[in-house]
């Protein structure tokens, strides 16, 4: 899997411990309190449950959005209506690149862990002591068998971030890449600037399924109609940033009037230029998917 979330039933902590890039060890509860494997933090947001059911499925850990919710009230203590349709918010710890031990391996938590197990919080140098330890037999129990592993080999000038103990990059997944295209677009649809969240969902301009990672650059936040329609080709984005509506559409459908009110306008893009819409997936949409 390309990502997990650890969910806490009240969204009402931050959680601080990591930043961006830290290694994040899953370790049972008591009794057993062994660690089963490790992946990389990502972010961490305090958001509603159905939009973190949303982002990342069954990653919640749970089968379906139900039984995440049934978990989540059982543990809250509150039960209602509007308890149950998912309308209250939860902590989400994001990990990107996980990976779990084969049944059966496990790797001893910090000596000095609490004896209780119940210890939030605490962080390790990895590079010394019980840290090393830990790091150490976590990767001998990754060699194990052959693991597939959502990582990439980091650059020179992602060792500084992602730095230290793995010179690896994780790879986002489809529930973090919806997170941090709504972030570099401040939660607004990039053509009609709705800010209505229920409504908005991060596009790949690229399709993952064609090749096209889970990249900020690779996606556009928009309505929902238009992210359908952007996928099915009656509107695209020129490289110049420009909104284009197909003529098909009006002839299919003998319709879409309010969509070709918003032909040739200008989208709203990122200020920072490595999360801005890539030139070359534009125009491969434009080429490919787009039927004019």
């Amino acid at each position: 899997m390309d990502e997990v979330n650890f969910w806490q039933p009240h969204g009402n902590r931050a959680f601080r411990a990591l930043t961006r890039g830290d290694l994040f060890f899953f370790k049972l509860r008591a009794p057993l309190r062994d660690i089963v494997g490790f992946g990389f933090f990502e972010r961490f947001e305090i958001v509603p449950a159905w939009q973190a059911w949303d982002a990342f499925g069954s990653m919640n850990g749970a089968p379906d959005f139900e039984v995440m919710v049934d978990r989540i009230v059982r543990l809250r203590g509150d039960d209602s209506p509007e308890t149950r349709a998912g309308q209250f918010k939860i902590g989400c710890i994001m990990i990107s690149a996980p990976i779990f031990f084969p049944r059966g391996i496990a790797v001893l938590p910090p000596r000095d862990w609490a004896r209780t197990g119940i210890q939030q919080g605490k962080s390790y140098d990895l590079r010394s002591g019980e840290g090393a330890r830990v790091l150490a037999d976590c990767l001998a129990s990754v060699r194990e068998g052959a693991r597939d592993w959502n990582v990439e080999e980091a650059t020179d000038g992602d060792a500084a971030r992602y730095g230290s103990p793995l010179l690896v990059r994780p790879r986002l997944g489809q529930g973090l890449f919806s997170f941090a295209v709504r972030d570099a677009y401040k939660g607004a649809c990039a053509v009609t600037h709705e800010h209505s969240q229920p409504v908005l969902e991060a596009a790949h301009i690229r399709p993952y399924a064609r090749g096209g990672p889970h990249d900020v650059d690779n996606g556009l936040l928009l309505r929902r109609d238009l992210h359908r329609l952007f996928d099915l080709g009656y509107v695209t984005v020129t490289p110049d940033h420009l909104f284009r509506v197909g003529n098909r559409l009006r002839e299919e459908f003998k319709n879409g009037r309010s969509y070709y009110e918003l032909n040739n306008t200008r989208i709203e893009v990122p200020p920072e230029s490595v999360l801005q819409p890539s030139k070359t997936a534009l125009e491969w949409h434009g080429a490919t998917i787009f039927r004019g």
